[in-house]
């Protein structure tokens, strides 16, 4: 496991906190659409994922979700470290697009390792950045794109963390991640497949165009 971490991290990180992840940190697998994180449960650990995917939702107070983002190997989430740090709830569900390793490192690590490596300080301030241009990015998705350019978006999106232009995906799945309903999707979808975007089979959409 410790090449796992060199892998995904040895970038980052220098040796003597690369270990100490490795001493401390709790190793975990999950399989394909496995809660890791649910909304309003108080969060203790800060994931670091080795491989695989995890998607960002953000959930109403009627159950409906909206996918925010997505973490790939070498992330950590911003939302999970401020929570960690405010003491608070979560506001988000985190669940695994694919099947997933990760390590999970106590929060109280955080802190101790702010002050003490600075690589660790650049890699939190990062994930931070770069969560806030996602969130940026997903709400001009929402505010400014039509239906069906944030559908092929979705689906773009979801091709490249998966690594595979061919989605394994109910009509019903993707209207939940997006907030809308199936009708609509199907819809849509047949539209894109109309223009070239994609090409539709049972339960599967293989995206032509990433």
């Amino acid at each position: 496991m410790i090449e796992e971490l060199k892998f995904n991290y040895g970038y980052l990180f220098e040796e003597d906190l690369l270990n100490e992840i490795y001493s401390i940190g709790i190793y975990k697998e999950f399989e394909l659409n496995t809660t890791i994180i649910d909304t309003n449960s108080y969060i203790v650990s800060i994931p670091l994922l080795l491989e695989g995917a995890i998607k960002i939702l953000r959930e109403d107070e009627n159950g409906d979700e909206l996918v925010l983002y997505y973490l790939e190997k070498g992330d950590t989430c911003a939302i999970t470290l401020s929570c960690c740090v405010g003491q608070t709830k979560s506001k988000i569900r985190a669940v695994t697009e694919t099947d997933v390793k990760l390590l999970m490192i106590p929060k109280e690590k955080m802190s101790d390792w702010l002050s003490k490596y600075k690589t660790w300080q650049e890699f939190i301030l990062q994930s931070y950045h770069n969560r806030l241009q996602e969130f940026i990015e997903a709400v001009d998705t929402i505010a400014f794109l039509n239906m069906d350019q944030r559908l092929f978006k979705y689906l773009r999106d979801k091709a490249l963390v998966n690594h595979n232009q061919s989605i394994n995906v109910t009509h019903q799945e993707i209207a939940n991640d997006m907030h809308t309903s199936r009708v609509v999707v199907s819809r849509l979808l047949k539209s894109l497949e109309k223009q070239g975007k994609i090409k539709l089979q049972r339960n599967l959409i293989q995206v032509l165009e990433i």
